[in-house]
């Protein structure tokens, strides 16, 4: 008990990193994937074609590979050089807005055409038609999806190691050589699983909250 009182606070600031990378990429991931998913709808053939281009890309290749691609790829070929946070973050959010925008896609494929119909009768433009009748649905049915990628993005998160990001899980890396033993690990899973298991009742709370659509 002793030695974990030790290690603690190196591993909350490691936690304190992990919560940055997660918070900057659901804040600019989420709406970047439902402003990707209202593209894939668009009536202009190039625009669509590079949407798709661009989701197949992030979901088709490893995100081990994305971060080191930007943060070590960039540099090398004289495009941009990213700091180590700013370049894990922008590749979170532009793999979790692919995931997003395909989870969005289907929750606009499932508002039938008679509501387009009824809003153009109501009078209502386009923009009018997503923010008060379409998108409020699309939350709705999509919540669940949504909260199983939060989730994911939690343990994702551990991936900015690669790159030298004094995240949760390199701090317990380092104790873990530092000291030899498993302890650091234990402890590091467990503020994990404290973490997966706040975000999973909060998206629940959440989700029946929402159910006034009904």
């Amino acid at each position: 008990m002793q030695y974990m009182l030790e290690i603690l606070p190196s591993l909350l600031n490691g936690l304190k990193m992990t919560l940055g990378v997660f918070s900057l990429t659901l804040l600019g991931a989420v709406p970047l994937g439902m402003l990707v998913a209202v593209t894939m709808k668009s009536k202009l053939v190039v625009l669509r074609a590079v949407t798709n281009a661009y989701i197949t890309v992030m979901r088709g290749t490893p995100l081990l590979l994305q971060i080191v691609f930007v943060y070590y790829g960039l540099s090398l070929a004289n495009i941009v050089t990213l700091p180590r946070f700013e370049a894990a973050v922008v590749t979170f959010i532009l793999n979790y807005a692919a995931y997003f925008a395909e989870i969005f896609r289907g929750g606009f494929q499932s508002i039938s055409q008679g509501q387009y119909d009824g809003a153009k009768v109501l009078g209502f433009n386009r923009i009018q038609t997503l923010r008060y009748i379409v998108i409020p649905q699309v939350v709705k049915v999509v919540m669940p999806s949504v909260g199983n990628e939060v989730i994911n993005l939690v343990k994702d998160s551990s991936l900015v190691y690669v790159i030298g990001l004094g995240d949760l899980m390199r701090a317990g890396n380092i104790a873990a050589a530092r000291d030899v033993t498993l302890v650091p690990y234990l402890l590091v899973g467990l503020l994990y699983l404290i973490l997966t298991i706040t975000l999973t009742y909060g998206m629940r709370g959440l989700e029946k909250r929402m159910n006034y659509y009904r």
